[in-house]
């Protein structure tokens, strides 16, 4: 996932104003309490940032494989 990827996939899953709020204000455990704006600017790759957000934000995993990307098949 590139980092324009993990922007569209924060945009389509939030909105774009809320995901303004969940990337720079929602801190992310799974990443040592760093908010999605940290996390990246520290070298995380966008596609473990967006999972950690997806996770935090109990958004459902049929829709967590992000913009640009295949979704995962259903069973």
């Amino acid at each position: 996932m590139r980092l324009s990827q993990f922007r569209q996939a924060v945009s389509d899953e939030f909105g774009v104003a809320y995901g303004q709020v969940v990337t720079n204000d929602l801190v992310l455990v799974d990443l040592g309490d760093l908010t999605a704006e940290q996390a990246l600017r520290s070298g995380i790759p966008p596609r473990e940032v967006w999972l950690a957000v997806c996770r935090a934000a109990d958004v459902p995993p049929a829709r967590r494989h992000g913009a640009g990307l295949p979704a995962q098949p259903r069973s």
